[in-house]
């Protein structure tokens, strides 16, 4: 590692810290820059990914031509590639003239593409083929076209499991991983943060003509340490903004600290792709989902047994009944909307009439779901009887009564 190299190329950027992540990471970005190779930058949301791209670009035999840093995460699906590629006029409702698109107007400079991990799978493909070959199709064209771009990707993605989920290309990510650079996140950085904390108080303070910048105590400088920064140097420059502008106080201690930073969060692993995200997959929460439903049958059942009963009790016989004039004279099956199996109506002589709830109560208990879709309602308003039935869509008399038929009204519910 030059070390003379990367301080200057640290204090060109504004680049603070010294850990040995950080200079790895901007060592290997100047090794890389005098070459074509295509270069993946790999990292959490926040650790400042963004600025090596730039490193490599400007130190580059390209650092006269353009460079375009496009996130991929932002552009909706349907004009992606015409983003990307360009299109022709009148490629697609809207299209009123023609786009260059980034690969033409990128030619001979430096492409990056962040948040990469984002990019449909169409789309990797015609930036596989790219990347490649050079050329390219314009959306609504046929005509082959060629680009030199360098092409510098940048994403906070778990490829390797991205890859596995069938989310992303796997021969696209060993192209656009030529040359792997890792920025380390804050927690990484050790006595970075409190740097970092400096520069941003200082800057804050010039910014708004403080008279001093606030400063941390010893105290709170090893908490400052200890915190895990899920949102890294984003999260850091945040909280010393806030402070800088809301705290009293311009010498913080722990106990002020501790006012802005937040509990510590449980995880910090580079996110899994789509979860747009980063949720936690809850086999509760579709239980809850399958007892609504449910429930929602439950009573539409009903109504239709009543409706049914009524129509007979007002004399409704099988002369009533409509048949098929395609199906052998066969009555005809009437289906609910919202229920998934058909209800037949059939004629006195067959006698007997299989009801739907019937039908459902051989495969699930509905007595049980309604019970339970009532605990969880009650739980949920702690106990407040007029809203649960209000969330459960029912009349606060109908509820009285299921709480006394269940026996719930025992169990203090």
């Amino acid at each position: 590692m030059n070390t003379s190299d990367v301080q200057t190329q640290k204090r060109r950027y504004g680049i603070v810290g010294n850990c040995e992540g950080l200079n790895h990471a901007v060592d290997i970005a100047l090794q890389v820059a005098k070459t074509d190779l295509s270069v993946l930058i790999t990292g959490e949301s926040g650790v400042g990914k963004e600025i090596i791209p730039r490193i490599i670009h400007d130190n580059s035999l390209r650092k006269t031509k353009k460079y375009f840093a496009v996130n991929c995460g932002s552009i909706p699906e349907g004009t992606i590639d015409s983003e990307l590629f360009g299109h022709e006029k009148g490629a697609f409702t809207g299209a009123i003239g023609e786009r260059e698109g980034y690969f033409g107007a990128a030619n001979g400079g430096t492409l990056f593409l962040d948040e990469v991990g984002e990019l449909p799978l169409a789309t990797q493909a015609r930036l596989l083929r790219v990347l490649e070959t050079g050329e390219y199709i314009r959306v609504g064209s046929s005509d082959v076209r060629k680009t030199d771009v360098r092409i510098v990707a940048a994403t906070n993605v778990n490829m390797a499991q991205a890859i596995r989920d069938g989310r992303f290309r796997e021969d696209l990510y060993y192209r656009l991983n030529t040359i792997p650079i890792k920025m380390p996140s804050l927690r990484e950085r050790g006595d970075d943060v409190v740097l970092l904390f400096k520069k941003f108080a200082m800057d804050t303070a010039e910014k708004y003509n403080m008279p001093d910048p606030v400063e941390l105590t010893p105290e709170a400088q090893e908490k400052l340490k200890r915190y895990s920064w899920p949102g890294n140097v984003r999260q850091l420059k945040n909280v010393t903004e806030q402070i800088s502008i809301l705290s009293p106080e311009r010498v913080i201690t722990p106990g002020i600290l501790a006012e802005y930073i937040p509990d510590d969060p449980v995880s910090h692993d580079i996110v899994p792709l789509n979860n747009k995200r980063n949720e936690t997959h809850s086999f509760e929460n579709e239980r809850e989902l399958l007892y609504k439903i449910l429930f929602d049958l439950r009573n539409d059942v009903t109504e239709l047994k009543k409706l049914v009963h009524s129509r007979q009790a007002a004399g409704h016989d099988a002369a009533a009944v409509p048949v098929s004039p395609v199906d052998g004279g066969r009555p005809v099956a009437y289906y609910h909307p919202d229920v998934a199996f058909p209800v037949s109506r059939v004629s006195k002589a067959d006698e007997e009439f299989q009801m739907p709830e019937e039908y459902v109560e051989e495969t699930v208990s509905l007595n049980d779901v309604e019970k339970q879709m009532i605990i969880k309602a009650l739980e949920r308003n702690k106990g407040k009887r007029r809203k649960a039935a209000q969330e459960l869509n029912i009349s606060e008399r109908t509820l009285y009564r299921k709480i006394k038929e269940y026996g719930l009204d025992k169990d203090n519910v």
